[in-house]
C-alpha cells in the first residue's frame, strides 16, 4: 500500500454538517478553531478566506475548494474590513440546507460545512498535512470536487435510509479528494509530509516503511533505499517531515498498533510482531512511550467510548 492511502485507509468522519450560503455584500463569517474541519467551494462571486497561523488572506473565486484543519479558526468575508459574525451558530439556524445573509449587494455563494473525524484515525492526517488546503478552480482535479458536492447535495437535500452513514463518506471522500488535488498542483512546497512523499529518494524511504513496518529497518538501510548516504538522507528527512526516520517508523508503527487494538482481538504478543517488535514487553514500552499509556488501557478505553457513541 502506498503511503497515501495507507493514512487515510483508517480514517474515518464520524460527523458532517452541510449548507448552501447565499451571502450578499457586506458579509463575513468566523469559525473558530475546534475539533471541526471547514470545507467551502465558491460557486458563484468572489471572497477573501483568513486561516489563523497563516500570514496573509486568500483570495477566492468560483470554483475555488478549500479545507482547513481542525482547531483552525477561519474567516470567510466579502472584503477584509468586513466584520463577521459567528459562523457555527449562523450555521444551526440555517432553514433545510440553505443559508442567506449579508446585506443586500454583490451576491458570492458558497458550498460549506464542517466535519468532525474520529479523534484517533485523523490524528496521523492532520499530523501530516498542512492546516490548509485551497484547490484553484481551474485546476485539473477541481470537477471531482464539485462531482462529489454536487452528490453532497443530493443527499443532503432528500436525506433517506443511510444518508448520514452515505454524507460522512462522501465527506471523506471530498477530504482526499482535495488533498490529491492539492498534491498534484504542485503546490506541496519543500516541507512536510506531503512534499516528502513526492520526493523521489524520501518517497521510496516512505513507501518501504509502510509497505513493510514490521521490518527491522535502520537509518542505513532507509538510506540506502533512497539510494542517498546514511547522514545525507537522516538530514533531509529531519528537513523536510520534521522528525527522523525511526521516529517518524515508530510513531506509524505505534498508530498501527492502536488500530490493531481499536478494531480487533489480536492479542499484545500477535499485534507486538505485526508492527516489528520482538516482545510484547518492548511492544508495551514503546507504546507507552509514545501514547502515554498502556496497550491495555488504549483498548479498553476505546472499546468504551465506541459504546458510549453507539448507545
Amino acid at each position: 500500500m502506498d503511503p497515501f492511502s495507507d493514512v487515510f485507509t483508517a480514517m474515518r468522519v464520524r460527523s458532517a454538517l452541510y449548507c448552501r450560503m447565499e451571502a450578499t455584500a457586506p458579509w463575513g463569517v468566523k469559525f473558530p478553531g475546534s475539533p471541526h474541519a471547514k470545507f467551502g467551494l465558491v460557486t458563484r462571486g468572489s471572497c477573501w478566506l483568513e486561516v489563523a497561523g497563516e500570514p496573509s488572506p486568500i483570495p477566492l473565486r468560483g470554483g475555488d475548494c478549500y479545507v482547513v484543519a481542525p482547531d483552525v479558526g477561519i474567516t470567510v468575508r466579502d472584503a477584509l474590513r468586513t466584520r463577521p459574525v459567528d459562523g457555527e451558530a449562523l450555521i444551526q439556524q440555517k432553514v433545510g440546507d440553505l443559508l442567506h445573509l449579508g446585506g443586500g449587494g454583490v451576491r458570492t455563494h458558497v458550498i460549506t460545512g464542517l466535519f468532525e473525524f474520529d479523534a484517533w484515525s485523523g490524528k496521523p492526517v492532520f499530523e501530516m498535512l498542512p492546516g490548509v488546503l485551497c484547490v484553484r478552480g481551474d485546476e485539473a482535479q477541481a470537477s471531482a470536487l464539485g462531482a462529489t458536492l454536487n452528490l453532497l447535495a443530493l443527499e443532503t437535500a432528500a436525506p433517506t435510509i443511510g444518508s448520514p452513514v452515505v454524507i460522512n463518506r462522501l465527506a471523506e471522500i471530498l477530504f482526499v479528494q482535495t488533498i490529491r488535488a492539492h498534491y498534484a498542483s504542485g503546490r506541496a512546497g519543500e516541507q512536510g509530509w506531503l512534499a516528502a512523499l513526492g520526493s523521489g529518494p524520501l518517497g521510496a524511504a516512505l513507501r518501504a516503511m509502510h509497505h513493510s513496518p514490521a521490518h527491522p529497518w535502520s537509518v542505513e538501510a532507509l538510506a540506502s533505499v533512497a539510494g542517498m548516504s546514511r547522514s545525507a538522507f537522516a538530514l533531509r528527512f529531519k528537513a523536510q517531515v520534521g522528525e527522523t526516520p525511526l521516529e517518524y517508523l515508530t510513531r506509524w508503527r505505534m498508530y498501527k498498533a492502536g488500530c490493531l487494538l481499536r478494531d480487533g482481538d489480536s492479542g499484545l504478543a500477535e499485534i507486538a510482531d505485526a508492527v516489528g517488535y520482538e516482545s510484547p514487553g518492548a511492544f508495551n514500552r514503546a507504546f507507552q512511550r509514545v501514547h502515554a499509556q498502556t496497550p491495555g488501557e488504549f483498548r479498553r478505553r476505546t472499546r468504551v467510548d465506541a459504546a458510549a457513541r453507539a448507545g
